[in-house]
């Protein structure tokens, strides 16, 4: 049975949220989204949900929030083919999350490769993306940005739940936040973002990209699926992660292929 949204926004945004459902319960947000992807008419949709009852992320794993402590959303596009890649929508959605944090919480958060937002070292944010064929010759991929943003859940949730590295964003803060604005933010700088690389600026997002990743200069492992590089990270673009190794050979190795990158100095969060 098709689910049914309990409100819609109308939101004066440029290309994303404009219109915005809301539902209480869905089983996924990205799921519910892609049912909509046949039509080019949709292209920036988004889908709010108070509960998911199958939320998924990264790799397959369950995302596990609680009725109403949650942004739960995803926004359906039918990007320029130069807009595609998996690689620069994660950051985008990414710097968008980050930026939202800075605004209402005054709070700086990092990213962790390659689709984590984590505020001192604790996870509040996941993005998954999902691209599938539209059967449209004209648009021939449809894009869904899913995005997983804790807001409200106090600590005592982690701890039951088994997730010491998890957090929200109140109970960082300790500020009492609702997901109704927080998402509305959210969809804001998701926009502004989204503008700038229509307007064909991928300068400002990799620049903001590369300083909340925060690992230039240092001792990284970029693992592919079949091997990790290591080195010094000398720098990292949308178009390539580049890395002196011990022996003063330079590397780089496409975002796309690296699966995880993380400083082999410091602990893991």
């Amino acid at each position: 049975m098709m689910e049914r949204p309990i409100e819609e926004w109308n939101l004066p945004n440029r290309h994303l949220g404009r219109r915005t459902l809301i539902f209480p319960s869905v089983g996924s947000t990205n799921t519910f989204a892609l049912s909509l992807a046949n039509d080019p008419a949709n292209h920036g949709l988004a889908v709010l949900a108070r509960e998911q009852t199958a939320g998924r992320g990264q790799h397959g794993r369950k995302w596990q929030a609680p009725p109403g402590s949650s942004v739960l959303l995803s926004i359906l596009l039918f990007p320029p083919p130069c807009l595609r890649r998996p690689s620069l929508l994660t950051a985008w959605a990414a710097v968008s999350v980050c930026e939202t944090i800075l605004h209402i919480c005054n709070l700086q958060a990092k990213i962790k490769w390659p689709n984590d937002v984590l505020i001192h070292g604790k996870k509040v944010c996941g993005i998954l993306i999902e691209q599938r064929p539209s059967g449209l010759p004209e648009s021939p991929l449809a894009t869904v940005v899913g995005i997983g943003l804790n807001v409200a859940q106090p600590d005592q949730f982690f701890i039951d739940a088994g997730l010491p590295e998890g957090a929200s964003l109140s109970s960082i803060s300790g500020l009492a936040l609702e997901i109704e604005p927080t998402a509305k933010r959210l969809l804001q700088e998701l926009d502004d973002e989204y503008d700038r690389l229509i307007q064909g600026d991928a300068a400002t997002l990799e620049a903001m990209w590369k300083w909340r990743l925060g690992l230039l200069g240092k001792q990284v492992g970029a693992s592919t699926a079949h091997e990790t590089h290591r080195g010094r990270l000398i720098d990292v673009t949308l178009n390539a992660v580049t890395l002196l190794t011990a022996n003063g050979k330079v590397e780089k190795v496409a975002p796309e292929k690296v699966q995880h990158l993380e400083s082999l100095s410091e602990p893991r969060p």
